[in-house]
């Protein structure tokens, strides 16, 4: 190295350093501030022990409705802690005298991961709670068997543990407006207040689609298109790796439909990857079908984003990443690569499956980019219909079930993205198997085991 006593060269190599200690000290601050603000909380709280809202969230709407509902209980004058229910013990639910829970369903009636460990340590038991009063939000989609089938078990288990409600189980069904205002008309009534906060959502705004290209041309699969969106406005929200937006199509604008961000605020654009969707009938899906078949370039997007915490990567940033998906889950998956790359953090390994390698290797030239940069680490690609025999990613996953370890032993995280039929049950059995289910629930309670399926 050669030193040289040219001032602006040691205020640019002092500039760049200071940038650097920047970049590796946000990603700690925000998990300290994170911890501090709970601690906060937990202490304000202790004055009146006896109110706890606590959640159970998949892509983080019941988390967003819990830190209103204990907003409202705030404005009120009544403390209450806030708390993911995977951080609640049998002490927590004995020592309190009402708990006001908001849990979505994950599939078909299971609990989110984060619950999981709560569900399987605690609802499997007996525990009276004869001192308890409890109320439950439960977010779920009608169009499973198993509508709200998490909630309605946990209020079914509160009751036979003696637990008294303090009024009917609330449910939501694709967060309808009508059943999130029955909530806050009885919380209202709780707390003594009609003064509640704003629960709105965030209005939409006009986007303009900007390109389209189909990605799968000649593929025994749906088109599947990559397209990119900006601000008609020019003013670009920011957003992270993992978050999500909602589309609002103009055939069903009253029910939005999300899709994972395939980008980075860097990148200018809002990258998304929609498979069009084809009914029996052969008519298309609302938001697919005008996404990717009716609108032209330069369209009218109404668009929103929205934060997906459970599915950013946060406290993992600085951790190694098993990034696992198939299909349109590329799309987060990608995101997350982008932002490993700008950080220039390589420690990362993607197991992706689709049909063709052929047709269906999206981002290919991406993908390899990135390895022969050091930036992914390990790549394994599934393609299930290149060989006789069909093959998954989740049977390669079990073919590396010393890797898995040896990474989780490195202290690296999970993070899935893809069809929740298939795909995310065969991955959870795999990483179960390899692991064992109590360390796995262990990963999901801790957030190192993040899930973005549907």
């Amino acid at each position: 190295m050669i030193w040289s006593n040219d001032p602006t060269r040691w205020l640019l190599v002092a500039g760049m350093s200071a940038a650097y200690a920047l970049v590796c000290l946000a990603p700690y601050l925000r998990t300290r501030r994170k911890r501090l603000t709970a601690e906060r909380a937990k202490a304000e709280a202790a004055a009146a022990p006896g109110w706890i809202v606590a959640y159970a969230s998949q892509t983080g709407n019941a988390e967003a409705l819990a830190q209103q509902t204990a907003a409202t209980l705030k404005l009120a004058g009544i403390p209450a802690r806030l708390a993911e229910l995977s951080e609640l013990g049998a002490d927590d639910l004995q020592g309190a005298e009402r708990i006001l829970f908001l849990v979505s369903t994950y599939g078909e009636g299971d609990a989110p991961d984060a619950a999981a460990a709560f569900a399987g340590r605690l609802m499997t038991t007996s525990l009276p709670l004869p001192q308890l009063h409890y109320a439950v939000l439960a977010l779920g989609d009608s169009a499973y068997a198993q509508f709200c089938g998490f909630g309605r078990a946990l209020d079914q288990w509160l009751q036979a543990q003696g637990a008294q409600s303090l009024f009917p189980r609330v449910e939501v069904n694709r967060s309808a407006d009508e059943a999130i205002g029955q909530w806050r008309q009885q919380l209202s009534h709780l707390a003594g207040t009609s003064d509640a906060p704003d629960w709105s959502a965030p209005a939409f705004d006009a986007w303009r689609l900007s390109g389209r290209v189909q990605l799968n041309p000649g593929s025994a699969g749906q088109p599947i298109y990559h397209l990119e969106l900006e601000p008609a406005a020019g003013v670009q929200p920011e957003w992270q790796s993992g978050d999500l937006v909602q589309i609002a199509a103009p055939a069903d604008p009253s029910r939005a439909r999300e899709y994972s961000i395939a980008s980075l605020p860097a990148d200018g654009r809002v990258h998304l990857l929609v498979r069009l969707h084809t009914h029996e009938d052969g008519s298309h899906g609302a938001a697919s079908g005008w996404l990717t078949q009716q609108a032209a370039l330069g369209a009218s997007v109404q668009l929103r984003v929205r934060q997906h915490k459970r599915f950013r990567l946060e406290g993992n940033a600085e951790r190694p990443l098993i990034l696992i998906g198939n299909g349109s889950g590329i799309a987060g998956l990608r995101g997350h690569l982008k932002a490993r790359a700008l950080a220039g953090r390589g420690r990362n390994w993607l197991l992706f499956g689709e049909r063709n390698a052929a047709y269906d290797y999206h981002y290919r030239a991406e993908l390899e980019g990135w390895q022969r940069d050091g930036m992914l680490e390990k790549l394994d690609l599934v393609f299930s219909r290149d060989q006789a025999e069909r093959r998954y990613v989740q049977d390669r996953l079990a073919e590396q079930a010393a890797t898995v370890r040896e990474w989780i032993a490195q202290g690296a995280a999970i993070y899935i993205c893809g069809s929740l039929e298939g795909m995310a049950g065969g991955v959870d059995a795999a990483l179960a198997a390899a692991l064992g289910r109590d360390a796995l629930d262990d990963l999901a309670a801790t957030g190192r085991y993040r899930r973005d399926v549907y």
